[in-house]
Protein backbone atom coordinates (compact mmCIF):
# COMPACT_ATOMS: atom_id res chain seq x y z
CA UNK A 1 0.00 0.00 0.00
CA UNK A 2 1.09 3.59 -0.63
CA UNK A 3 2.59 5.37 2.42
CA UNK A 4 0.18 7.72 4.28
CA UNK A 5 2.25 10.83 3.46
CA UNK A 6 2.16 9.96 -0.24
CA UNK A 7 -1.63 9.62 -0.12
CA UNK A 8 -1.91 12.92 1.79
CA UNK A 9 0.18 14.75 -0.86
CA UNK A 10 -1.91 13.12 -3.58
CA UNK A 11 -5.12 14.46 -2.05
CA UNK A 12 -3.52 17.89 -1.71
CA UNK A 13 -2.48 17.79 -5.38
CA UNK A 14 -6.03 17.02 -6.49
CA UNK A 15 -7.34 19.93 -4.42
CA UNK A 16 -4.74 22.33 -5.82
CA UNK A 17 -5.41 21.34 -9.45
CA UNK A 18 -9.11 22.27 -9.24
CA UNK A 19 -8.41 25.46 -7.30
CA UNK A 20 -8.61 28.42 -9.73
CA UNK A 21 -6.28 30.43 -7.49
CA UNK A 22 -3.72 27.67 -7.12
CA UNK A 23 -0.05 28.56 -7.46
CA UNK A 24 1.44 26.63 -10.38
CA UNK A 25 4.81 26.54 -8.65
CA UNK A 26 3.24 24.81 -5.64
CA UNK A 27 1.65 22.23 -7.93
CA UNK A 28 5.03 21.61 -9.53
CA UNK A 29 6.66 21.09 -6.14
CA UNK A 30 3.91 18.66 -5.12
CA UNK A 31 4.39 16.70 -8.34
CA UNK A 32 8.13 16.45 -7.72
CA UNK A 33 7.57 15.22 -4.15
CA UNK A 34 5.01 12.69 -5.33
CA UNK A 35 7.22 11.31 -8.09
CA UNK A 36 10.07 10.85 -5.61
CA UNK A 37 7.70 9.13 -3.15
CA UNK A 38 6.28 6.90 -5.90
CA UNK A 39 9.79 5.89 -6.95
CA UNK A 40 10.76 5.07 -3.36
CA UNK A 41 7.56 3.03 -2.94
CA UNK A 42 8.30 1.23 -6.24
CA UNK A 43 5.00 2.37 -7.71
CA UNK A 44 6.19 4.57 -10.56
CA UNK A 45 6.92 1.38 -12.49
CA UNK A 46 4.10 -0.96 -11.40
CA UNK A 47 4.83 -4.57 -10.58
CA UNK A 48 2.89 -7.71 -9.75
CA UNK A 49 2.52 -6.67 -6.09
CA UNK A 50 0.95 -3.27 -6.88
CA UNK A 51 -2.63 -2.96 -5.67
CA UNK A 52 -5.45 -1.55 -7.78
CA UNK A 53 -5.61 1.55 -5.55
CA UNK A 54 -1.88 2.17 -5.92
CA UNK A 55 -2.03 1.82 -9.70
CA UNK A 56 -4.91 4.29 -9.96
CA UNK A 57 -3.13 6.75 -7.65
CA UNK A 58 0.08 6.58 -9.70
CA UNK A 59 -1.80 6.97 -12.99
CA UNK A 60 -3.69 9.97 -11.61
CA UNK A 61 -0.48 11.69 -10.51
CA UNK A 62 1.13 11.18 -13.91
CA UNK A 63 -1.97 12.42 -15.74
CA UNK A 64 -2.22 15.53 -13.59
CA UNK A 65 1.49 16.09 -14.16
CA UNK A 66 1.03 15.86 -17.94
CA UNK A 67 -1.72 18.49 -17.93
CA UNK A 68 0.30 20.71 -15.61
CA UNK A 69 3.26 20.50 -18.01
CA UNK A 70 1.18 21.75 -20.94
CA UNK A 71 -0.28 24.62 -18.91
CA UNK A 72 3.27 25.64 -18.00
CA UNK A 73 4.54 25.13 -21.58
CA UNK A 74 7.05 22.52 -20.43
CA UNK A 75 6.93 20.18 -23.42
CA UNK A 76 9.86 17.90 -22.42
CA UNK A 77 8.05 17.28 -19.10
CA UNK A 78 4.82 16.47 -20.99
CA UNK A 79 6.73 13.97 -23.13
CA UNK A 80 8.14 12.28 -20.00
CA UNK A 81 4.78 12.09 -18.24
CA UNK A 82 3.03 10.74 -21.33
CA UNK A 83 5.76 8.15 -21.88
CA UNK A 84 5.36 6.90 -18.29
CA UNK A 85 1.59 6.72 -18.72
CA UNK A 86 1.91 4.24 -21.59
CA UNK A 87 2.53 1.46 -19.07
CA UNK A 88 -0.90 2.10 -17.54
CA UNK A 89 -2.75 2.66 -20.81
CA UNK A 90 -1.19 -0.24 -22.72
CA UNK A 91 -0.34 -2.88 -20.08
CA UNK A 92 -3.35 -2.44 -17.77
CA UNK A 93 -6.30 -1.60 -20.06
CA UNK A 94 -8.69 -4.08 -18.43
CA UNK A 95 -7.35 -4.22 -14.87
CA UNK A 96 -7.78 -0.49 -14.21
CA UNK A 97 -11.04 1.50 -14.38
CA UNK A 98 -11.20 3.83 -17.41
CA UNK A 99 -9.61 7.23 -16.90
CA UNK A 100 -11.50 10.30 -18.15
CA UNK A 101 -8.12 11.92 -18.83
CA UNK A 102 -6.76 9.16 -21.13
CA UNK A 103 -8.19 10.29 -24.46
CA UNK A 104 -7.67 14.01 -23.82
CA UNK A 105 -3.98 13.23 -23.20
CA UNK A 106 -3.73 10.94 -26.22
CA UNK A 107 -5.26 13.72 -28.31
CA UNK A 108 -2.73 16.20 -26.97
CA UNK A 109 0.09 13.82 -27.82
CA UNK A 110 -1.29 13.40 -31.36
CA UNK A 111 -1.10 17.17 -31.90
CA UNK A 112 2.37 17.12 -30.37
CA UNK A 113 3.38 14.58 -33.04
CA UNK A 114 1.97 16.89 -35.74
CA UNK A 115 4.06 19.80 -34.45
CA UNK A 116 7.14 17.57 -34.81
CA UNK A 117 6.06 16.44 -38.31
CA UNK A 118 6.05 12.82 -37.07
CA UNK A 119 3.22 11.77 -39.37
CA UNK A 120 4.19 8.09 -39.25
CA UNK A 121 3.96 7.98 -35.45
CA UNK A 122 0.70 9.94 -35.66
CA UNK A 123 -0.95 7.25 -37.80
CA UNK A 124 0.59 4.41 -35.78
CA UNK A 125 -1.04 5.87 -32.65
CA UNK A 126 -4.39 6.14 -34.42
CA UNK A 127 -4.20 2.48 -35.41
CA UNK A 128 -4.06 1.45 -31.75
CA UNK A 129 -7.37 3.18 -30.91
CA UNK A 130 -10.79 1.50 -31.06
CA UNK A 131 -12.90 2.40 -34.13
CA UNK A 132 -15.67 3.99 -32.03
CA UNK A 133 -13.12 6.30 -30.40
CA UNK A 134 -11.72 7.34 -33.79
CA UNK A 135 -15.16 8.19 -35.09
CA UNK A 136 -16.80 9.76 -32.05
CA UNK A 137 -14.32 11.00 -29.44
CA UNK A 138 -13.91 14.81 -29.76
CA UNK A 139 -10.42 14.73 -28.23
CA UNK A 140 -9.26 12.39 -31.01
CA UNK A 141 -11.33 13.92 -33.80
CA UNK A 142 -9.67 17.30 -33.23
CA UNK A 143 -6.10 16.19 -34.17
CA UNK A 144 -7.48 13.97 -36.96
CA UNK A 145 -9.07 17.04 -38.56
CA UNK A 146 -5.89 19.06 -38.07
CA UNK A 147 -3.78 16.42 -39.82
CA UNK A 148 -6.21 16.17 -42.74
CA UNK A 149 -6.22 19.93 -43.29
CA UNK A 150 -2.45 20.13 -42.97
CA UNK A 151 -2.09 17.54 -45.73
CA UNK A 152 -4.56 19.51 -47.87
CA UNK A 153 -2.77 22.79 -47.17
CA UNK A 154 -6.03 24.22 -45.74
CA UNK A 155 -4.24 26.33 -43.15
CA UNK A 156 -7.26 28.58 -42.61
CA UNK A 157 -9.19 25.54 -41.36
CA UNK A 158 -6.33 24.69 -38.99
CA UNK A 159 -6.58 28.21 -37.58
CA UNK A 160 -10.36 28.00 -37.26
CA UNK A 161 -10.11 24.65 -35.50
CA UNK A 162 -8.12 26.31 -32.74
CA UNK A 163 -11.30 27.99 -31.50
CA UNK A 164 -13.08 24.62 -31.57
CA UNK A 165 -10.44 22.98 -29.37
CA UNK A 166 -12.03 20.62 -26.82
CA UNK A 167 -9.87 22.05 -24.00
CA UNK A 168 -7.58 25.01 -23.34
CA UNK A 169 -4.50 22.76 -23.34
CA UNK A 170 -5.15 21.92 -26.99
CA UNK A 171 -4.87 25.58 -28.00
CA UNK A 172 -1.25 25.67 -26.84
CA UNK A 173 -0.24 22.87 -29.20
CA UNK A 174 -2.30 24.32 -32.06
CA UNK A 175 -0.49 27.64 -31.52
CA UNK A 176 2.79 25.75 -31.77
CA UNK A 177 1.56 24.17 -35.00
CA UNK A 178 0.61 27.60 -36.34
CA UNK A 179 4.16 28.86 -35.74
CA UNK A 180 5.43 26.14 -38.07
CA UNK A 181 2.76 27.00 -40.65
CA UNK A 182 3.61 30.72 -40.47
CA UNK A 183 7.27 29.98 -41.18
CA UNK A 184 6.28 27.96 -44.25
CA UNK A 185 3.95 30.69 -45.52
CA UNK A 186 6.55 33.40 -44.84
CA UNK A 187 9.16 31.51 -46.89
CA UNK A 188 6.72 31.35 -49.82
CA UNK A 189 5.89 35.04 -49.50
CA UNK A 190 9.56 35.99 -49.59
CA UNK A 191 10.01 34.07 -52.83
CA UNK A 192 6.78 35.17 -54.49
CA UNK A 193 6.62 38.89 -53.61
CA UNK A 194 8.91 41.89 -53.29
CA UNK A 195 6.46 43.55 -50.91
CA UNK A 196 2.99 43.23 -49.39
CA UNK A 197 0.56 45.55 -47.58
CA UNK A 198 0.55 44.98 -43.84
CA UNK A 199 -3.15 44.07 -43.90
CA UNK A 200 -2.58 41.35 -46.51
CA UNK A 201 0.38 39.93 -44.62
CA UNK A 202 -1.70 39.80 -41.43
CA UNK A 203 -4.42 37.81 -43.20
CA UNK A 204 -1.99 35.42 -44.90
CA UNK A 205 -0.10 34.74 -41.67
CA UNK A 206 -3.23 34.49 -39.46
CA UNK A 207 -2.24 37.29 -37.11
CA UNK A 208 -4.99 39.10 -35.20
CA UNK A 209 -2.79 41.93 -33.91
CA UNK A 210 -0.47 44.14 -35.92
CA UNK A 211 2.03 44.16 -33.04
CA UNK A 212 2.41 40.38 -33.41
CA UNK A 213 3.08 40.78 -37.12
CA UNK A 214 5.69 43.47 -36.44
CA UNK A 215 7.59 41.17 -34.07
CA UNK A 216 7.43 38.37 -36.64
CA UNK A 217 8.64 40.72 -39.40
CA UNK A 218 11.59 41.80 -37.28
CA UNK A 219 12.53 38.17 -36.64
CA UNK A 220 12.45 37.49 -40.40
CA UNK A 221 14.48 40.60 -41.22
CA UNK A 222 11.69 42.26 -43.17
CA UNK A 223 11.60 46.04 -43.68
CA UNK A 224 8.34 47.67 -42.65
CA UNK A 225 7.44 51.16 -43.85
CA UNK A 226 5.07 52.65 -41.22
CA UNK A 227 3.91 55.51 -43.47
CA UNK A 228 2.93 53.36 -46.46
CA UNK A 229 1.99 50.29 -44.35
CA UNK A 230 4.04 48.11 -46.70
CA UNK A 231 6.33 45.21 -45.86
CA UNK A 232 9.42 44.84 -48.05
CA UNK A 233 10.91 41.38 -47.99
CA UNK A 234 14.64 41.00 -47.56
CA UNK A 235 15.89 39.03 -50.53
CA UNK A 236 19.03 36.99 -50.33
CA UNK A 237 21.67 37.82 -52.90
CA UNK A 238 21.64 35.18 -55.56
CA UNK A 239 24.88 33.30 -55.75
CA UNK A 240 26.63 33.61 -59.08
CA UNK A 241 28.15 30.38 -60.35
CA UNK A 242 31.06 30.86 -62.71
CA UNK A 243 31.09 28.41 -65.59
CA UNK A 244 34.64 27.43 -66.63
CA UNK A 245 33.97 28.02 -70.34
CA UNK A 246 37.60 27.75 -71.46
CA UNK A 247 38.09 24.44 -69.70
CA UNK A 248 34.87 23.01 -71.14
CA UNK A 249 35.88 24.01 -74.69
CA UNK A 250 39.34 22.42 -74.34
CA UNK A 251 37.90 19.20 -72.94
CA UNK A 252 35.24 19.05 -75.65
CA UNK A 253 37.86 19.47 -78.45
CA UNK A 254 40.07 16.80 -76.90
CA UNK A 255 37.09 14.44 -76.68
CA UNK A 256 36.21 15.11 -80.35
CA UNK A 257 39.80 14.32 -81.47
CA UNK A 258 39.73 11.01 -79.60
CA UNK A 259 36.46 10.09 -81.33
CA UNK A 260 38.01 10.84 -84.76
CA UNK A 261 40.99 8.60 -83.97
CA UNK A 262 38.70 5.73 -82.98
CA UNK A 263 36.72 6.05 -86.22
Amino acid sequence: MAPPQLVANYERLKAEVVNPRADQKTIGQLLTQLKIALTEARLLIPGSNSSLEDLVLTRDVLELGAFWSVRNKDIPAFDRYFSQLQTFYVDYPTQLPPSPREYPLIGLNLIRLLTQNRIGDFHTTLETLPPNVLGENPFIQHPVHLERWLMEGSYNKVWQEREAAPSEEYKFFVDSLMKTIRREIASCEEKAYDSLPLSDAMSLLFFTKQSELMIFAQERGWNVNPSTQIIHFARKTEEKIEIPKQKIIVNSLAYAKELEQIV
